[in-house]
């Protein structure tokens, strides 16, 4: 079962190039992801009820082009699988009204999803429950195997970032988008009009007043990034490359 949403991208989503923000886009993903689960029955306020929420473990998207600012894009998007207490959600990014760019297909994204029980903090395994039942659409998305990002030992630099009000969920730690934020006020790529390829992993919660510190490696047409905390834990690591 398939999905569309249209979206125009804003004025305060798109940077001094024109173009969207790789933290806004992701926005529209996960708030694709927010809408058809709330029209298949499983949305944030079907969940709570159960003591239940979802949480965002990893995401991969691959542009060929990010549209600008009065462009408007249609967001396709189905569920790959249910399986092992994760929920893999695809898309596919299509360009429909332009001003110099040609019109279709210009990007997808695959990401993977699991729900959290709200008491114990643990992933919960709840994919037997009635609501997910026929859910599944089952085709696969065709997508390069995501990147294996190791711990940065020696970074090209750093940045710290205070998480506070503005950087929170309703799950009362920092929303996904931030960190991707943080990790891009850090360092960014200049893309122009190559393909980039974002991966992303969140591995622990980062929570108001937390200090997490953005590590990145520049190398050719590519930066890496790792986030820590405190005590060097590791919350959340990338890579965006140039393809």
């Amino acid at each position: 079962m398939k999905y569309n949403f249209d979206f125009k991208i804003q004025y305060e989503e798109v940077d001094e190039t024109r173009h969207l923000r790789l933290y806004n886009l992701e926005e529209y993903l996960l708030n694709v992801a927010g809408q058809a689960a709330d029209m298949l029955g499983f949305g944030t306020f079907d969940l709570l009820p159960h003591n239940l929420t979802w949480i965002l473990a990893h995401l991969s998207v691959e542009m060929q082009y990010l549209p600008i600012h009065g462009e408007e894009i249609r967001i396709e998007t189905w569920i790959e699988e249910n399986a092992h207490m994760l929920s893999r959600r695809d898309y596919r990014i299509y360009l429909t009204k332009a001003h110099d760019h040609e019109l279709g297909y210009i990007g997808k994204a695959t990401s993977t999803w699991a729900l959290l029980d709200l008491t114990s903090r643990s992933i919960a395994n709840a994919f037997d429950m009635p609501m997910f039942d026929g859910v599944v659409d089952g085709e696969k998305l065709e997508f390069e195997r995501a990147p294996r990002l190791l711990p940065i030992k020696e970074p090209t630099g750093e940045r710290l970032h205070m998480v506070s009000y503005s950087d929170l969920d309703y799950n009362g730690h920092c929303n996904s988008c931030k960190y991707l934020q943080a990790m891009l006020n850090a360092k960014r790529l200049t893309i122009g009009n190559r393909t980039v390829r974002l991966d992303i992993n969140y591995q622990k919660e980062a929570k108001e007043g937390d200090a997490m510190r953005t590590l990145y490696l520049e190398t050719a047409d590519q930066v890496q990034y790792q986030q820590v905390d405190a005590e060097g834990k590791t919350n959340c690591t990338a890579s965006i490359r140039l393809l």
